[in-house]
């Protein structure tokens, strides 16, 4: 099977081996995709170029958004995330409800490039990181208030945590290799008044 046909067709990126299990002060980890999907997904990115900041992010990384590099691939995931990883995070965090995702995004660390990210919060209404990759070394997703980092969970865990005040984060710098790791952020709910 090609990249593109995997990609397109989000045919085998489901990875359900490792059930939702509290990693640390509600943050919540799980098995979302296969290492192979993973990988073309990476490959899909390069393809696609165009990592780079954006203007006006008030913490710049070098990113591409799914949506750029396939609306088909990012409708996928939205489904995906909706009718399979919510409900495991709506166990723990009953009075969360869906509204799809605001934006998922590829990041890309490397020497010379991105080699870091400062301590942030994300605004939305939960926050998650899917590691896609593991050829590097440092560049480390780190939650200092929760003494937790990503390190030990293998390529295509996805990572939930509340976003805005309780779980600032960031990324320790990249002392080798190339990091690329998936940023979703979900939307948050609209208020109707």
């Amino acid at each position: 099977m090609d990249d593109l046909e995997r990609i397109l067709g989000y045919v085998d990126a489901i990875d359900t081996r490792t059930p939702i299990t509290k990693v640390a002060d509600e943050m919540f980890a799980m098995s979302c995709w296969t290492p192979q999907f993973c990988f073309a997904l990476m490959r899909a990115a390069e393809a696609a170029g165009g990592f780079s900041a954006q203007p006006g992010d008030p913490v710049p990384g070098h990113e591409i958004s799914l949506a750029i590099i396939s609306p088909r691939l990012f409708e996928a995931v939205q489904d995906d995330m909706g009718l399979r990883i919510w409900p495991q995070l709506q166990q723990h965090w009953p009075l969360i409800d869906y509204h799809g995702i605001n934006d998922a995004f590829i990041i890309k660390y490397e020497k010379g490039g991105q080699e870091e990210l400062r301590q942030h919060h994300d605004v939305a209404q939960v926050s998650a990181s899917v590691k896609l990759n593991d050829t590097y070394e440092g560049a480390v997703l780190d939650f200092p208030r929760q003494n937790f980092t990503n390190a030990q969970l293998p390529v295509g865990s996805l990572l939930a945590w509340p976003s805005l005040v309780t779980h600032p984060h960031g990324s320790t710098p990249i002392t080798s290799g190339v990091k690329y790791s998936l940023t979703i952020w979900f939307e948050l709910p609209i208020s109707l008044s």
